[in-house]
């Protein structure tokens, strides 16, 4: 799914890039200014050579948002950050910048979060080549760069086909279940792995299509008190979480049902191996619906996203020292 990768890494004081390394003498203080300048101007060499439309910086690697100024000026910079501070800051200098879940995210998570962010806001369109660098805060210094050929490589990365752009579903509800999705496959729940099933949007045909396990923990409650935008709500879904079955959640936001039981089966032959009974009732459900369908894999923490029957998008649990 990735087009082209360049790791460039730190060992010893070495830069590798490609298959050659050179010394230099640099001290471990000086050491991430000097690498965030080497990556921003390979990325600048790179996008030049590929012709690339943007370059997107996931900005919270470090604080330093002038370094970005180095960039070619005849190239778009999104820049990505789920910190209000740098958010606030980036947005006096910096035309496109995008608030991404603050949530715990790979290096390659952080990057496909943070381009269905520039998709859903018309930054980035089918067509488009983009370089995109990340990194983990800790560090301190960029240690990743991907180009990205939208339209081709990622063909589900398009306007028509991301969640709440052609539907009625909200993206903003989309958003916040997918961040709720992201937090529970990190965090679990009682110290224990969760997996359950998310359903948003085309409710009724979902409805249709699934019957309930238990008696419906959200009946009755008036549909201010059930939506999933209210922050309250959110650590009921997280104990409501380790039930069997879905949540069924309506365009707007409002939980309909929670331990729903989908019985749609799926019509194509061809489904990934090695996943399990919620991966293909979630391909089942979107297959005959309209509905997105967000799944945590109890298994591995990794979150999946399904539209129209096929996986939209994957996003990897990290590890401690990815985080």
């Amino acid at each position: 799914m990735l087009a082209r990768k360049w790791n460039i890494s730190h060992r010893e004081n070495k830069i590798m890039a490609k298959q050659k390394s050179v010394s230099i003498p640099i001290s471990k203080k000086k050491a991430p200014k000097y690498f965030n300048n080497v990556f921003i101007s390979v990325a600048n060499s790179i996008a030049k050579k590929v012709g690339a439309n943007s370059v997107l910086i996931y900005a919270d690697v470090f604080d330093n948002l002038d370094q970005f100024k180095e960039l070619n000026s005849n190239i778009s910079i999104i820049l990505a950050t789920k910190d209000e501070e740098t958010y606030t800051k980036a947005k006096k200098t910096f035309k496109n910048v995008l608030r991404v879940p603050k949530v715990n995210l790979t290096r390659i998570g952080k990057i496909k979060i943070s381009v269905m962010k520039a998709v859903s806001a018309g930054l980035v369109v089918s067509g488009d080549k983009i370089v995109c660098l990340s990194g983990v805060k800790q560090f301190g210094y960029f240690d990743n760069l991907i180009v990205l050929d939208i339209g081709k490589e990622f063909e589900v990365f398009t306007s028509a086909n991301l969640p709440g752009k052609k539907d009625k579903l909200k993206p903003e509800v989309f958003e916040s279940v997918l961040t709720l999705a992201i937090e529970l496959a990190n965090q679990g729940r009682e110290g224990k792995p969760i997996g359950t099933i998310f359903v948003i949007g085309s409710h009724e045909k979902v409805l249709q299509f699934s019957r309930q396990l238990i008696i419906n923990p959200f009946q009755g409650y008036h549909k201010g008190e059930r939506n999933i935008m209210d922050p309250l709500l959110r650590e009921t879904i997280k104990e409501f979480s380790a039930l069997d079955g879905a949540f069924v959640i309506q365009d707007d936001g409002v939980v309909i049902s929670a331990g729903r039981y989908l019985s749609a089966a799926l019509n194509k032959e061809e489904f990934p191996q090695g996943l399990g009974s919620r991966h293909v009732a979630a391909a089942g459900i979107t297959s005959v619906t309209d509905a997105t369908a967000i799944v945590i894999s109890e298994s591995t923490g990794t979150v999946r996203i399904y539209k129209k029957g096929t996986i939209f998008m994957e996003i990897e649990k990290p590890t401690k020292k990815m985080s």
